[in-house]
C-alpha cells in the first residue's frame, strides 16, 4: 500500500512538471508580454472579457530605423499618433515592436506571424504593412471575434427568427412608450386620461385590453410624477449652474393640515437672458424657528450650488418675522455667514400687513388678539342661519377667514371695529332668539364678552390706526415707477406715522377710558389696567418700527440701480455719481471699480445708451449689439440688479412665483405627490420649454426598476 502511494505521487509530480502554469500579472492582463506568456485561448471567460475591456496596450515605443536612399541617410522613428489612426495596434516595450491586438488574441491560421509573434519594427514600410494586414481575411476574422466576444452569437443575431423577435419587441416598446407619453401628459389632471383616450385609438385600445401595464394605477402615476419632478429639477439645476448670479426666496408657512413647510424659489437669469423665478420644492421642517429654517436652507443650497459658487448668491428674501428676527441669530444672519454676498432684501410678493401681524404676534397678548379676531368670520361662515342674522342686523359681510395665516387681511380689523355695536346686537339676537343650538349660543356669548372686554377693544382701536398706514406703504411699494428716493421717502413717511401713533398712545388710553364711562351701559370687563395697555401698545409700535428698519435696512441695490437709470444719464454725464458707485462696489465687491467707472462714464456721454428707464431694456441693448464683452462690469451690474427680488428697474417685476405658491398652498399637502404636482402646476411653461420632456421622463421611469412591461429597446 505504501509503495502504491509513492508511485502515485511520483506520477502526479511528473505530470505537473510537464504542464505550463499560466500566471497573469495583475494589472497587465492586456500587455503583449502577458498574452505571449499566457495565450488568450487558455484564459477563462471572465479573464477574456477583462482583456477586451482593457483594450490594446499602447505604450510609447522607441523604434528607430536608419535607411539610405540615393546616397542619403534617413532616420525613421515610431510616432504614437499611429495608435489614434489604427485602434487595433498594440506595442511591446520589451520587444520594442508593434503587434495586432485581435490577431494576437485569436491567432487564426494564416495570419502573418510578424503581427502575432515577433512584432513589426520596419518603419520604412509600416504604412504598407498595415494596409496589407488590414486586408487579410485572418485579421478581419479576428476583429469580428473580438467584437462579438461576450455578446450574443453572431449566428443568432443574423437569424431571421431572432431579428423578427427583436422587431416585435421594439414595436411593443414603441407602443408602451407612446402610452406612457400620453399618460405623462395627463397624469396630474383627474379625468383627462379618458378624454385623451377618446382622441387616441392606441391609448383607448390599450386601456381596454392591457393586463400587464395599464398606467392608471396610483403607484405608476406617483412614479411618473417622481420622474417628471426629477427631469424638471435637473433642468433647473443646469440653468442655475449656467447663471452668473442667483437670489433665493423662501417662505415658511403651514398648509391646511397644519404641517410646517418651507417654500424655496430660485431667481436668476437664464442662458437666453430672461429673468426666471423657479419654484424648486417644499421643504418640510420640524419647527418654524430660525435654526431649523437656516439648517434646511443651507443644506439645500449646498446641493444646488457646489463649492466654489458661493459668490453667486447675491440676495435672500423671506416673508414674516420668525425667519429674520434678530441681527445675530436670525436666518438672514446665518445665511450671510456662509454666503457673504447674500444681502437680505424686502420682496414685493410679501404682504406688509401680514408681516406686521406676524411681527407683533410674538407678543403673547397680541397673538391672542389676532387669534380671537379670526374667530368672527369663522363663526358666521359655518351656517346660513347665522349669515342671515348678520345680513339683517349688520348688513355687511366679514372678510372670509381661513386657518392659514396668509389669508388674513387688515380689513378684518377695520370691518369688525367699525361694526362693533351692530355685531354685539347680532350676537345678542342669536343668544336670545332660541333658534340656534346650544353650541352656537355658547360661542355667541363668548364673542359678546370679547367685544365687551376693555383690552380687546383697546387693541382694536390701536390696530385700526396702524393697519391703514401699513396698507398705504405696501401700495406705494407696488408702483412700477418708483425709485430709491421715492422708496426712502415712503418708508420714512411710514416711520413718522408710526412714531406719531406711538406718541399718541397715552391719549388713546385716556380716550378709551372716558368713552367707556360716558357711553357704555354695562360695565366693561377689565383684563388689563391702563398702565399695562400703554406698555403693550408701546411694545407693538416699537416692534413695527424695528421690523421696518430691519426689512428696509439694505438699500444699496436701489442706489446701484440709479447708476443705470436712463433718465439720469444726462445728469450723471455732468456730475459723475461717485457716492453711488462707492456704495455699489461696497455692496458687490466682485465688481471692478476702476473699469466700471470707465464704462459708466462712456455710457453717460453717449446718447445711444439712453434707450429706456429700466435695467432690462439697457441689458437687452448690450446683448443685441454684442457689447457684453466690452462692457463686462456694467453687464454684471445689470445682471445683479435684474436678479434682485426687489429690483424696481425691471419691467417684469410684478411677476412672482411666490404668489402662485401661496395660492397653491391653500390645499392640503398631506400626499407626497403634491410636491411634484405643485411643480407641474406652477412651472407649466418650463415643462413646455424643456426639449424632449416626455422622452426624458420615460427614460427615468423605465430605469427606476425592472418592469414587467417592455420599455427598453434591443
Amino acid at each position: 500500500m505504501f509503495s502504491l502511494h509513492i508511485t502515485m505521487i511520483l506520477c502526479l509530480k511528473q505530470r505537473l512538471c510537464g504542464m505550463k502554469i499560466c500566471v497573469i500579472s495583475s494589472g497587465h492582463e492586456n500587455s503583449v508580454k502577458s498574452l505571449l506568456q499566457c495565450p488568450f485561448e487558455k484564459r477563462t471567460l471572465a479573464e477574456k472579457l477583462k482583456v477586451k475591456e482593457l483594450g490594446p496596450d499602447q505604450p510609447d515605443l522607441l523604434i528607430r530605423q536608419q535607411t539610405s536612399e540615393k546616397g542619403k541617410t534617413y532616420t525613421r522613428s515610431y510616432s504614437s499618433r499611429w495608435y489614434t489612426k489604427k485602434a487595433w495596434l498594440c506595442g511591446c516595450v520589451s520587444a520594442n515592436a508593434l503587434f495586432c491586438f485581435p490577431c494576437l488574441l485569436f491567432k487564426t491560421t494564416g495570419a502573418d506571424t510578424a503581427w502575432t509573434a515577433t512584432g513589426v519594427r520596419d518603419m520604412k514600410h509600416l504604412s504598407e504593412k498595415i494596409r496589407k494586414h488590414e486586408n487579410t481575411r485572418a485579421h478581419m476574422d479576428n476583429s469580428v471575434k473580438l467584437a462579438i466576444l461576450g455578446r450574443v452569437n453572431i449566428a443568432t443575431q443574423l437569424d431571421d427568427g431572432h431579428r423578427i423577435a427583436i422587431r416585435k419587441h421594439n414595436a411593443e416598446v414603441d407602443k408602451n412608450r407612446h402610452i406612457l407619453s400620453k399618460i405623462i401628459d395627463c397624469v396630474g389632471l383627474a379625468g383627462l386620461v379618458d378624454f385623451v383616450a377618446s382622441l387616441d385609438n392606441v391609448l383607448e385600445e390599450h386601456l381596454k385590453t392591457a393586463n400587464v401595464f395599464k398606467g392608471t394605477s396610483k403607484t405608476v402615476q406617483n412614479e411618473l410624477l417622481d420622474s417628471m419632478l426629477s427631469v424638471i429639477k435637473d433642468y433647473i439645476l443646469e440653468e442655475v449652474t449656467a447663471a452668473d448670479f442667483i437670489a433665493i426666496q423662501a417662505d415658511e408657512t403651514t398648509d391646511v393640515s397644519t404641517r410646517c413647510q418651507l417654500v424655496l424659489v430660485l431667481r436668476y437669469m437664464d442662458s437666453n437672458n430672461n429673468i426666471q423665478e423657479r419654484f424648486f420644492e417644499f421643504l418640510t421642517i420640524q419647527n418654524a424657528n430660525a435654526e431649523s429654517i437656516a439648517t434646511a436652507l443651507l443644506d439645500r443650497i449646498s446641493t444646488i450650488l457646489p463649492n466654489g459658487q458661493k459668490n453667486k448668491v447675491i440676495a435672500q428674501t423671506y416673508d414674516g418675522a420668525t425667519v429674520m428676527r434678530g441681527s445675530t441669530g436670525g436666518v438672514q444672519r446665518k445665511i450671510i455667514d456662509v454666503y457673504k454676498n447674500a444681502h437680505y432684501v424686502h420682496c414685493y410678493a410679501h404682504q406688509l400687513n401680514l408681516i406686521i401681524q406676524q411681527a407683533t404676534s410674538h407678543i403673547p397678548r397680541i397673538g391672542t388678539f389676532f387669534s380671537d379676531l379670526g374667530g368672527f368670520s369663522a363663526f358666521f361662515s359655518r351656517s346660513h342661519k347665522q349669515i342671515a342674522v348678520l345680513d339683517q342686523v349688520v348688513a355687511h359681510r366679514l372678510p372670509r377667514a381661513s386657518t392659514t395665516r396668509w389669508n388674513f387681511q387688515s380689513r378684518a380689523v377695520n370691518t369688525v371695529y367699525e361694526h362693533k355695536d351692530d355685531l354685539l346686537k347680532c350676537f345678542q339676537i342669536i343668544r336670545d332668539s332660541g333658534n340656534f343650538d346650544n353650541s352656537t349660543v355658547r360661542e355667541a356669548g363668548g364673542f359678546v364678552r370679547m367685544l365687551e372686554d376693555e383690552a380687546f377693544c383697546f387693541f382694536f382701536a390701536l390696530f385700526h390706526k396702524i393697519m391703514p398706514n401699513v396698507d398705504m406703504l405696501f401700495n406705494q411699494l407696488q408702483k412700477r415707477n418708483i425709485d430709491p428716493v421715492y422708496i426712502k421717502a415712503a418708508v420714512q413717511g411710514f416711520t413718522n406715522n408710526m412714531q406719531a401713533i406711538r406718541d399718541s398712545i397715552p391719549f388713546l388710553c385716556g380716550d378709551r377710558a372716558s368713552s367707556d364711562q360716558q357711553h357704555q351701559p354695562k360695565k366693561r370687563q377689565r383684563t388689563l389696567g391702563p398702565g399695562e395697555q400703554q406698555r403693550l401698545a408701546t411694545e407693538v409700535c416699537d416692534t413695527i418700527l424695528i421690523h421696518t428698519k430691519e426689512r428696509f435696512s439694505f438699500t444699496q441695490h436701489l442706489v446701484s440701480a440709479t447708476l443705470l437709470h436712463g433718465e439720469l444719464f444726462p445728469q450723471h454725464s455732468v456730475t459723475f455719481p461717485e457716492s453711488a458707485l462707492e456704495t455699489t462696489v461696497e455692496a458687490y465687491p466682485m465688481l471692478n471699480k476702476a473699469k466700471l467707472k470707465t464704462e459708466l462714464s462712456l455710457i453717460y456721454e453717449n446718447p445711444e445708451f439712453r434707450v429706456g428707464s429700466g435695467a432690462v431694456p439697457l441689458y437687452q441693448f448690450f446683448i443685441e449689439n454684442n457689447l457684453q464683452s466690452t462692457f463686462t462690469e456694467t453687464v454684471s451690474l445689470l445682471k445683479i440688479i435684474i436678479t434682485m427680488p426687489m429690483t424696481t428697474a425691471e419691467s417684469e417685476r410684478c411677476f412672482s412665483t411666490l404668489k402662485r405658491i401661496k395660492t397653491f398652498l391653500r390645499n392640503t399637502m398631506t400626499q407626497d405627490r403634491l410636491n411634484a404636482l405643485a411643480m407641474l402646476s406652477i412651472e407649466k411653461k418650463l415643462i413646455r420649454d424643456i426639449p424632449d420632456f416626455n422622452k426624458k421622463v420615460i427614460e427615468k421611469f423605465v430605469n427606476q426598476k425592472e418592469r414587467r412591461a417592455k420599455f427598453l429597446y434591443k
